[in-house]
């Protein structure tokens, strides 16, 4: 290796420890502020988690009844513009973690903030699935490295 390419690779794994640990720091704020009173206060949490990644991840942010955050799960990681996404397997995890309803999350990689046709299909599909066990599916949140854009506040939740 040449002295470029150490001190490329130093800086990639010190900008990793930095994304870490500001990650870190949201969560305990988001876990501090005890609940969600509206998806978009977990905005900047979900930015820090997963808007620097160069592939797709779906998550899912499981509440209770009072909206208090009982788990955050990286459900599903797909490619640069695609990820497999089988609501089967998120109503398993909204059971085993007894929530009552929760927010849907996926970052793209391409930086472009709008929801795709697929997006909006997917979001569907799900909020279906949970609604036969009474989950609530009260946002699906697009991640960016810029902005996060709320399907809900465009009615499509």
């Amino acid at each position: 290796m040449r002295t470029n390419d150490l001190w490329i690779h130093y800086n990639a794994d010190r900008e990793d420890q930095i994304l870490e640990a500001a990650e870190a720091i949201l969560r305990k704020r988001l876990d501090r502020q005890g609940k969600i009173g509206e998806p978009n206060e977990a905005t900047a949490y979900l930015r820090a988690h997963c808007a620097h990644l160069e592939h797709e991840i779906f998550g899912v942010i499981f509440l209770d009844t009072r909206h208090h955050i009982i788990a955050i799960e990286d459900m599903f990681r797909g490619t640069v513009d695609e990820a497999d996404v089988h609501p089967r397997e998120i109503v398993k995890a909204a059971l085993k973690h007894n929530a009552s309803s929760t927010i849907l999350f996926h970052n793209h990689p391409s930086s472009n903030p709008e929801p795709s046709a697929a997006d909006r299909a997917v979001t569907a599909r799900i909020k279906q699935a949970l609604a036969l066990v009474d989950i609530r599916v009260l946002d699906h949140i697009i991640v960016t490295a810029d902005t996060c854009t709320s399907l809900a506040s465009r009615g499509w939740v």
